[in-house]
């Protein structure tokens, strides 16, 4: 069974940074990450995505919000991804999930995986 899970989350101030990291753990061996993606959802809105970014780390794609502020970042040999986050506004504040979609090669089947979600709190 593949797991996705997150860390990296807490309570920071406006202006502040904070790094999010994803792994990829479980039976892991035949799983291969075509995309990574980074979601969020803010209590009474629908979620979003964020950032996501592809295999080769040549393409990644930013909601506009988080522009110059957000830069995704992977490791395909650690089955890993990254967040960091900076110049945070209280807006930013939200459930943020790590996704990851791909092919299991011993099958021959999609998958979509989902972390559990960190909270990312941003407040003075």
């Amino acid at each position: 069974q593949v797991q996705l899970v997150e860390s990296g989350g807490g309570l920071v101030q406006p202006g502040g940074s904070l790094r999010l990291s994803c792994i990829v753990s479980g039976s892991i061996s035949s799983t291969f990450v075509r995309n990574w993606y980074w979601y969020r959802q803010a209590p009474g809105k629908e979620r979003e995505l964020v950032a996501g970014i592809n295999r080769a780390g040549t393409t990644s794609n930013y909601l506009d919000s988080v522009k110059g502020r957000f830069t995704i970042s992977r490791d395909n040999g650690k089955k890993m991804q990254w967040l960091q986050m900076d110049s945070l506004k209280p807006e930013d504040t939200a459930v943020y999930y790590c996704n990851a979609r791909g092919l299991e090669t011993s099958n021959g089947t999609s998958f979509d995986y989902w972390g559990q979600g960190t909270q990312v709190t941003v407040s003075s």
